[in-house]
């Protein structure tokens, strides 16, 4: 039962490290193992995808997932893979984080009663009581600052320009402590996550190790990077959110549909559940038509239907449809409810109805009121090279002016830049 995990994550081409013996306990039974999500924000976005995937692979081989998220450590701010400390987030700050986190993972795990049901655990919960003198007295007497110091994530920083402050050098201290306490109380035997947390789970082992004479054990994952070597999970606009509100459906879409052939072939394996036999057919059949992108659209249906739902979906296909195929008749057929939903989801910005009131030049509308272009020659170069379109038309003329009646149901306009990039202007 349990080396199928270990060795699904070994084909999938996202294990990076893992301690000795970690497979034989696996191997014994139902294992409870965790991974920590960090509530800085009130979402995830897709680069914590990995870790989530990781836990329903780890409850699907029929194991116990915990999913910590980290109130507490919150407070502190991991330093592995920063440059920089972080702003610390105040208590009612991270208790909207924290719900909005919890609700997202319950859309990937199977929380119950059973023997594999997840749990979601804040380590808020028993860091609230504890004081200072409490703490160094009872974790940090363990874990020598030697130990401590050796781990990358604290070279790293000290050796550079901006140092490290007490809070973030005790966070390693903290998180092992969160493995000893979901060790003796839930016997959680297994922390996972990115490779960049080595140091800190293994400083848990060894916390444990050295406190109460038990084992633990560690396993890491693949830090997921892109092809072109940029940073992977952003885009122009910033951070990928699985929350619909802040990222769309159709951006989301959009965003995996885009990938790389070479980014798609190690994506498809590490974010979806298609099994190995799919994923190997996708390969052969994307192989022979490349430009079909058949990896890239299996990707993109199979995560944004799992992070939203089928009819988010469905939305995010026909936006994408009517955007690149659409015509402009097709757009006197749509009452302002079905516009909202058909092209609600793309870049949007809204403009005041009252600028429009004694009309307005095209080019000062996209620059400087709905920022489409940086700059007006930009705009005009664009706009005379015949690369701009308004709800589907094509338009050429810099000196063109638009009012209200321009805009569909006297508040929206579809603006196309280029071959593929749209927006949405909204009269408010």
């Amino acid at each position: 039962m349990s080396t199928h995990f270990i060795e699904e994550l070994r084909w999938r081409g996202i294990l990076h490290d893992i301690m000795p013996g970690t497979e034989d306990v696996l191997a014994k039974g139902i294992t409870t193992g965790y991974i920590g999500f960090d509530p800085t924000a009130d979402s995830l976005h897709v680069g914590s995808l990995a870790q989530i995937m990781t836990l329903v692979r780890f409850q699907k081989a029929g194991h116990k997932p915990l999913a910590l998220v980290g109130g507490a450590t919150g407070m502190v701010g991991d330093p592995s893979g920063k440059s920089a400390e972080r702003n610390l987030l105040d208590n009612a700050t991270l208790d909207r984080n924290v719900e909005g986190i919890k609700k997202q993972l319950s859309k990937f795990l199977e929380f119950n009663d059973s023997p594999t049901g997840a749990e979601l655990v804040n380590n808020y919960d028993w860091f609230k009581e504890f004081s200072f003198l409490d703490f160094i007295r009872d974790a940090g007497k363990h874990i020598t600052v030697n130990y401590m110091m050796a781990k990358d994530s604290v070279k790293n920083r000290i050796t550079g320009d901006t140092g490290m402050s007490f809070t973030e050098f005790s966070y390693q201290l903290i998180q092992g402590y969160d493995f000893y306490y979901l060790w003796k109380e839930k016997n959680c035997l297994l922390q996972m996550g990115g490779s960049d947390q080595w140091g800190n789970i293994t400083t848990g082992t060894e916390f444990i190790r050295r406190k109460a004479g038990g084992e633990a054990f560690a396993l890491t994952t693949q830090l997921i990077k892109k092809s072109d070597g940029t940073k992977f999970g952003k885009s122009e606009g910033g951070n990928i959110w699985l929350d619909p509100e802040k990222t769309s459906p159709y951006k989301f879409h959009q965003f995996w549909l885009n990938v790389s052939d070479e980014d798609a072939k190690s994506y498809i394996r590490i974010f979806t559940m298609l099994g190995r036999e799919e994923i190997e057919a996708l390969e052969v059949k994307h192989d022979a038509a490349p430009h079909e992108r058949h990896l890239q659209k299996a990707l993109a249906n199979e995560i944004t239907e799992r992070v939203h739902n089928a009819d988010a979906l469905k939305g995010a296909i026909a936006t994408a449809e009517f955007l690149f195929k659409g015509k402009a008749e097709e757009l006197a057929t749509l009452d302002a409810s079905a516009f909202e939903k058909l092209l609600g989801g793309i870049d949007t910005f809204e403009v005041n109805r009252a600028d429009l009131e004694n009309g307005i030049n095209l080019v000062d509308l996209l620059v400087e009121k709905a920022f489409v272009f940086p700059s007006k020659t930009e705009a005009r170069k664009m706009v005379t090279g015949n690369a701009v379109s308004l709800n589907k038309t094509k338009v050429n003329d810099v000196a063109m002016q638009l009012n209200v009646s321009s805009f569909t149901h006297g508040k929206y306009l579809l603006v196309g830049k280029g071959r593929r990039d749209n927006y949405l202007v909204k009269l408010v």
